[in-house]
């Protein structure tokens, strides 16, 4: 079976510290539950999480649903949020754990990347770098979501013309917004190798596309 790589980009700066980093843990055990009950995600998806504050973490790198298990995630106390350097350590692993196709393999699908902040890049000229080198990978979806009244969508539409705004990050959006990436990551996960582009599933109420 191919792999269905999706990569989680997440903001844990100190200004997601408290209730909004348990939200986005919470988040998490529910798109990893949601995803286990469907069985085509079961078999195919391999999923990456990418942690960015003032340092950058790979937490894991891309591991199938069934060995998933969802790590410690803290927040410094404040410091800054250096996105850019998320992006190129992004690119850094993708280009490392991307299986590409042979005559004795099937390489993997275009790769899924969602990226969560509540602020801005502090590392801009580091953004505006990796901005370009993620848009030349190829990848099947990019969504940005800007989490909160301080998150900033300008940023995100630099790097994707998905980009999503919850007007709050409390626990309740936060959960709506995991369980909607879990929808659209079996909706990619049914759609890869059909077209172009994954059309995702429409968000739910308290989660807004920015046009």
């Amino acid at each position: 079976m191919r792999r269905l790589p999706v990569y989680l980009l997440l903001d844990t700066s100190g200004s997601m510290r408290g209730e909004r980093i348990e939200a986005v843990k919470n988040g998490l055990q529910v798109l990893v539950s949601k995803l286990r009950q469907d069985p085509f995600a079961l078999e195919s998806v391999w999923i990456s999480i990418i942690t960015f504050d003032r340092e950058v973490k790979q937490l894991f790198p891309l591991t199938d649903l069934e060995s998933l298990q969802l790590p410690e995630i803290t927040t410094p106390e404040s410091g800054p949020t250096n996105m850019g350097a998320a992006l190129l350590k992004f690119c850094e692993q993708l280009d490392k754990e991307l299986l590409k196709g042979s005559a004795e393999q099937k390489g993997d699908w275009r790769p899924l990347l969602f990226l969560m902040t509540d602020g801005k890049p502090s590392d801009l000229a580091d953004f505006r770098k990796a901005v370009p080198m993620v848009k030349a990978r190829n990848l099947g979806t990019i969504v940005g979501c800007a989490a909160g009244a301080e998150a900033q969508d300008s940023y995100l539409k630099e790097l994707t013309d998905t980009v999503v705004h919850l007007d709050t990050a409390d626990s309740s959006t936060l959960v709506s917004f995991f369980k909607w990436v879990s929808d659209s990551i079996g909706t990619g996960n049914k759609s890869v190798g059909t077209s172009e582009d994954i059309v995702l599933p429409a968000p739910p109420a308290e989660v807004h596309l920015i046009v």
